[in-house]
C-alpha cells in the first residue's frame, strides 16, 4: 500500500528530521520575528529619541539660520543638506543593522543556524492550481486564518480603545506649545507602542508551542515510510546477502597465501577444499585459514602439493568444514573429533615420512555428524513427503 494512503501517526525518526533539516524544514515563527523587529525597534527609538531630538533642533537650527555669507554663496547650502543627509543616511544604517541582528537571532533561537538552498530552488508543482486550491483548507492555513483573524480582532479593539481615550488630549495640543507638542506625541506613541507589543508578545507565546506542534505534525511518519527507511539503512536483504556472499569471496581468495602455513587440505575431492592448522600452544582447537569451491578449490590443492601439505579426500568433513566454519576461527565443537582423527593420521604419515615410523594404512573416514553435512540435510528434505 502507497505510504501516502496511510495515516501518519509516528513520530518522525533522527534521519527524517535530519533530511528536513537539510531541506530547510525548521521551526520558525514569524510572530517571534514580528516581535524582535518591533520591540527592537522601539526599544531602540526610545532610548535614542532624546539624543535624536537634541540632534534634530540643534540641526534645524543650524541649517535654519542664514547670514550675508549664505546669500552670498549659496552653494552652502547644499554643503548642509549633504551633511545632513549623510548624518541621516548613517544612523538608518546603524539602525536597520540592529533590527536585521536580533530578527536573525530570534529566528536562529527557535530552529538554528541552517545552510540550505533546497527552499529557494524552483517548484513547479506548486504553481499547481488543483494542488494550491487543496493547500487552502489544509491545518496550517485554517491555523495561520484564525491567527491572523484573532490578532486582527484585538489590534483593532485595542486601536479603537486607545484613539477614543487620547483623542481629546491630541485635539488640545494646537493650543500647547512646541516643546510640549512633542513630548506628548513621543509619550503617545512610546503608550501605543507598548500595547501594540503587548499583544505580539501574547501572540508568541502562543504561536512557537503551535508552530512546534505543526512542525512535528508535518513530519510524522506512517508505517511503510518506517518500514521502507529501515529497510534503506539497514539494506535491502537481497543485496545485503549478495554483498556478504562476495565479501565471502573476496576473503576465501586473500586467504589462499595461508595455505603453504596448514597442517593439511581435506577436499571432497573437487568441489570443496579447506585447509586446517592447529597449533597446541596458541589454539584452543583447529582453525580454517583458508577454504574455497570449484576452481578455487583446485587453486588451493595445487598450492598445498607445490608445498608438500597432505591433501586428504574427504567428502563429507570437506562438506561440512565449508558449511559451517569461518575463516581464522576454531572449528565447530561437533567436527572435533574428525578433524582430531585426521590430524592424528597427518601425523603419521608426516613421521613415516621422517622415516620415524611405520607408514600408516589408508586413512579411515572420519565420523561426521549428519546436522553438520549439508548433503545429508539436502538428501533428509528431499525424502519427507
Amino acid at each position: 500500500m502507497d505510504s501516502s494512503s496511510q495515516d501518519r501517526n509516528l513520530p518522525a525518526s533522527e534521519r527524517k528530521l535530519k533530511k528536513a533539516r537539510e531541506d530547510g524544514q525548521v521551526l520558525r515563527s514569524k510572530y517571534l520575528s514580528h516581535l524582535a523587529i518591533l520591540g527592537t525597534g522601539g526599544l531602540v527609538l526610545m532610548a535614542a529619541s532624546p539624543l535624536m531630538f537634541e540632534r534634530f533642533k540643534l540641526g534645524l537650527s543650524q541649517q535654519l539660520s542664514f547670514n550675508a555669507a549664505s546669500i552670498i554663496q549659496p552653494a552652502d547650502m547644499l554643503v548642509r543638506l549633504e551633511t545632513m543627509a549623510f548624518i541621516g543616511i548613517i544612523v538608518c544604517v546603524l539602525f536597520a543593522a540592529i533590527v536585521l541582528t536580533v530578527a536573525l537571532g530570534s529566528s536562529i533561537a527557535t530552529g538554528g543556524w541552517v545552510t540550505s538552498f533546497k527552499p529557494l530552488t524552483p517548484d513547479f508543482s506548486r504553481i499547481n492550481p488543483l494542488s494550491g486550491f487543496g493547500k487552502l483548507f489544509s491545518k496550517e492555513k485554517v491555523t495561520d486564518v484564525l491567527k491572523l483573524v484573532f490578532l486582527t480582532t484585538i489590534l483593532i479593539t485595542i486601536a479603537t480603545s486607545y484613539f477614543n481615550s487620547s483623542m481629546q488630549g491630541v485635539a488640545t495640543l494646537v493650543r500647547q506649545p512646541s516643546a510640549a507638542i512633542i513630548q506628548y506625541l513621543a509619550d503617545w506613541l512610546s503608550a501605543g507602542m507598548g500595547l501594540l507589543l503587548l499583544v505580539i508578545v501574547t501572540v508568541t507565546l502562543v504561536d512557537i508551542p503551535l508552530q512546534a506542534y505543526l512542525h512535528k505534525s508535518r513530519l510524522k511518519m506512517s508505517h511503510q515510510e518506517v518500514k521502507e527507511e529501515h529497510k534503506e539503512s539497514e539494506g535491502n536483504p537481497e543485496v545485503k546477502s549478495k554483498r556478504r556472499a562476495r565479501q565471502r569471496e573476496i576473503a576465501n581468495g586473500n586467504s589462499i597465501r595461508e595455505v603453504p602455513k596448514a597442517d593439511f587440505v581435506v577436499m571432497n575431492p573437487t568441489h570443496f577444499a579447506v585447509a586446517i592448522k592447529y597449533d597446541e600452544k596458541s589454539m584452543r582447537a583447529p582453525q580454517v585459514i583458508s577454504k574455497g569451491a570449484d576452481m578455487l578449490a583446485m587453486r588451493i590443492r595445487d598450492l598445498a602439493k607445490n608445498n608438500a601439505i597432505p591433501v586428504l579426500q574427504s567428502p563429507m568433513l570437506a562438506r561440512a568444514l565449508y558449511a559451517n566454519s569461518e575463516l581464522n576461527q576454531d572449528i565447530p565443537s561437533g567436527l572435533y573429533t574428525a578433524v582430531a582423527q585426521v590430524l592424528a593420521y597427518v601425523y603419521r604419515l608426516k613421521a613415516a615420512m621422517r622415516g620415524e615410523g611405520p607408514m600408516p594404512a589408508d586413512m579411515p573416514e572420519p565420523f561426521v555428524p549428519a546436522e553438520l553435512d549439508p548433503q545429508a540435510n539436502i538428501t533428509t528434505k528431499a525424502s519427507k513427503p
